[in-house]
């Protein structure tokens, strides 16, 4: 099974799809002259203003949807992984996929909002809706739909589910052990998995808004306390903290785990954390209640900057700066070094510590604030990857309803609850190589698909260019209510937003007739 999933693996993340993730991310922050970085400002006034709705949620909401979803795993021991396999030069690349990655986030999400529809009461979109409406072709549509379900419904739940449960064994200790077909899995995985899997169904169960409602509470605030913490650690190393960032800068372009190591897994976890591109983030999007399309795509755009520019390198600071890892020999090399040599480039732990998991970043704050380093990260761990399965729960959810669109399976949504429930049991018990093997498959899948659909929509449409240039320019006239009319842009198929003006047009004449029957 780990043979077949590697074998995919080495398929789906090819050097294609690292330098694709680089490039798109690059493209979109030259043609919208880095709006991540132009619109900085107007980000932060976003995200505290907006409301929502009885159809839709606040901009703040749909960041912490889609924080939930981008903040999990990936940055406590995908960070690590990326520093375990890739050496710190690994760090750097995550940052540069982030930044270039701002933009792609600001693209897709903008696409999102330009071609949401509103179903059941609710507001609903994603890649499925702006591929189908955008470029006019419901079969891409579907198979990115129905690769959306799988990954978020199976493979990307077992990645997060099985930090958890590493990381909780990491304080408990396994707690003996039980056999199974899995082989022997430690009691405390058992206990975890299924507590984590009643509160998951309690939530699932009661919809959209119950998530929404509970990640705009716990996301921020753990996330918060994450970096609260990190801060004392790196505080108390302060005096090398230049060291290590010159490392970091350095081992980019030299590393020691060779420069094809550094950049894959740099970019490999950079997109796992942050997601930009992948066609997760537009879920959340859609669901939001705003006056401009253009505005839910630089809340978006920020949220990249949240989860890896702060919380990546947050994780990344603390396993550097107190010596909290080992480096593994890329496999290629070490298979042609004489018999008996050490598989580590670097080592300063011992060689049993795994390093696809929270343990490096667990070592780190223990080293510092011993007795507390273990326990909290662990908390911390809990509460990320848990709302990240939520958000998977969420997105998977909107793909089901746009096949509902088409082909009407009521039991689809409960079955889908099912299927996330017993991914995420197994996910907790099961070996960390095999979990991340299952996640990685399906941000990739999910990333080739989204980004091919948002390069052919760009040039054949330029939807999210236009709505960017309108919103800027009712900035320049400093206009108080944002207006979005799509036909007078030219961009065709957003039902959602011409039945908005015609409604307010409509409005507008029975406002008129009725002063002038007054007068």
């Amino acid at each position: 099974m780990q043979d077949l999933v590697n074998s995919i693996n080495a398929i789906i993340w090819s050097p294609a799809l690292i330098y694709l993730c680089l490039g798109t991310g690059l493209f979109f922050s030259i043609i919208t002259r880095f709006v991540q970085v132009r619109q900085f400002k107007e980000m932060i006034r976003l995200l505290l203003s907006g409301k929502s709705s009885e159809k839709g949620i606040s901009s703040f909401q749909a960041l912490s949807v889609s924080l939930s979803g981008r903040v999990g795993t990936g940055n406590i021991a995908g960070v690590a992984a990326a520093i375990g396999f890739g050496g710190p030069g690994a760090v750097f690349w995550m940052w540069v996929v982030a930044f270039f990655g701002a933009a792609t986030a600001y693209i897709e999400s903008t696409n999102a909002q330009i071609y949401k529809e509103e179903e059941d009461g609710v507001y609903r979109g994603g890649p499925a809706y702006y591929i189908e409406k955008a470029m006019g072709q419901k079969w891409y549509a579907w198979i990115f739909a129905i690769s959306t379900i799988v990954a978020c419904g199976v493979l990307l739940p077992v990645v997060q589910s099985n930090g958890i449960g590493d990381a909780l064994v990491n304080v408990f200790g396994t707690g003996g052990t039980v056999p199974s077909f899995l082989g022997d899995i430690a009691l405390t995985k058992v206990y975890a998995a299924t507590f984590i899997v009643l509160i998951l169904g309690f939530i699932i169960f009661g919809g959209v808004k119950r998530i929404a409602n509970f990640t705009q509470i716990v996301v921020p605030f753990m996330a918060l306390a994450y970096i609260i913490i990190a801060c004392v650690v790196i505080g108390m190393h302060i005096d090398i903290l230049p060291s290590i960032f010159m490392s970091i800068i350095t081992d980019a372009f030299t590393p020691m785990a060779g420069f094809g190591a550094a950049i894959g897994w740099g970019v490999k976890r950079g997109v796992y954390s942050n997601e930009a591109g992948q066609g997760t983030g537009p879920h959340a999007a859609a669901a939001a209640e705003v006056e401009h399309p253009a505005q839910q795509g630089l809340v978006q755009a920020f949220s990249v900057y949240i989860d890896t520019l702060f919380v990546c390198s947050a994780t990344a600071f603390m396993i550097l700066i107190t010596q909290s890892y080992n480096v593994m020999t890329p496999a290629e090399i070490y298979n042609l070094m004489p018999e008996g040599s050490s598989p580590f480039i670097v080592q300063h732990l011992a060689a049993d510590i795994v390093i696809s998991g929270p343990a490096f970043t667990q070592i780190a704050v223990d080293s510092v604030l011993t007795g507390f380093g273990k326990p909290f990260i662990a908390i911390a761990l809990f509460f990320f990857a848990f709302t990240t399965i939520l958000a998977y729960y969420f997105i998977a959810e909107n793909n089901v309803s746009y096949i509902n669109r088409t082909i009407k399976i009521p039991a689809l949504r409960f079955v889908l609850k099912i299927i996330l429930m017993s991914a995420v049991f197994y996910g907790t018990v099961a070996q960390p190589s095999a979990a991340w093997g299952m996640g990685d498959i399906g941000v990739g899948l999910m990333a080739w698909l989204n980004i091919i659909g948002i390069l052919i929509i760009f040039f054949m449409a330029k939807p999210a260019i236009k709505a960017l240039k309108d919103y800027e320019a009712q900035q320049k006239a400093g206009v108080k209510n944002y207006t979005f009319d799509p036909k007078k842009l030219g961009i065709t198929n957003a039902t959602f937003w011409e039945e908005r003006i015609a409604k307010a047009q409509s409005e507008n004449k029975s406002q008129v007739s009725n002063k002038d029957s007054e007068s």
